[in-house]
């Protein structure tokens, strides 16, 4: 009677352990999920930026794509001081000239319409404290998630993560050998607005190539994870 009180207790005590295990799982995924949905990740998969990098809207693409690619080349060839101030000289050359045609329009026309910005200028744009503390709640989640992903990688916790990371790491010294910030900047810009378009056309074999060397780095990943010692290697439950 005893034993099938004890053994009652640990089922019970086991399930317990087993249901906390999965709450905190599920409240992990739902942490990682939301955390994806407001990353700026999904400012990339917008419907507003899709439209803009898959040219539904030539004209409004071409304007975005133009203005951000002449702002990073301005940068390659100027300092970031010159480049706004050139920026704002040009904005308040056109507020000016506008202000002096509608006075002299007004003038002629002895009209009184008053100030030409004056819808501009009753618009309310201040921001609103709720506005600030969301963006700042939302950029201090970022934060945190940074700072938690870096403990892993630098301390070790995976090694295969970090291993990759070693990886990029290396990878990248050669291409800041070879390009320096503007200058990877400006080709993000242009592949921006061109592969997205081009995977468009191409999806089917694209995704099949896509396929094919996931499924090579896979199997290469999986091989060297059974060549490590078993303390380090990944058990299926993680």
């Amino acid at each position: 009677m005893a034993d099938s009180m004890t053994q009652s207790a640990q089922i019970s005590s086991s399930q317990g352990l087993a249901d906390g295990q999965n709450s905190v799982a599920a409240k992990d995924t739902k942490m990682s999920d939301s955390f994806l949905s407001s990353s700026p990740v999904s400012l990339i998969q917008s419907p507003q930026v899709k439209d803009l990098v898959h040219w539904r809207d030539p004209k409004k693409s071409g304007v975005v794509f133009g203005l951000s690619l002449l702002t990073l080349l301005s940068l390659a060839a100027f300092s970031v001081i010159s480049v706004v101030s050139y920026l704002l000289l040009a904005l308040l050359c056109v507020t000016i000239s506008f202000r002096i045609y509608k006075a002299v329009v007004q003038a002629v026309q002895k009209s009184d319409d008053g100030h030409p910005f004056k819808a501009l200028m009753e618009k309310d744009v201040s921001v609103p404290p709720e506005t600030f503390r969301k963006h700042v709640d939302a950029s201090l989640t970022h934060i945190n998630r940074l700072l938690k992903q870096l403990r892993k990688l630098f301390l070790v916790e995976d090694l295969i993560d970090s291993l990759k990371l070693a990886v990029v790491m290396w990878l990248l010294t050669y291409v800041g050998a070879v390009f320096n910030g503007i200058t990877i900047l400006i080709l993000a810009d242009i592949l921006l607005f061109a592969v997205p378009p081009f995977y468009e056309k191409n999806k089917t074999q694209i995704d099949h190539y896509m396929e094919i060397a996931r499924t090579q780095v896979n199997t290469t990943m999986a091989k060297l994870q059974e060549k490590l010692p078993g303390a380090i290697k990944r058990t299926k439950a993680e």
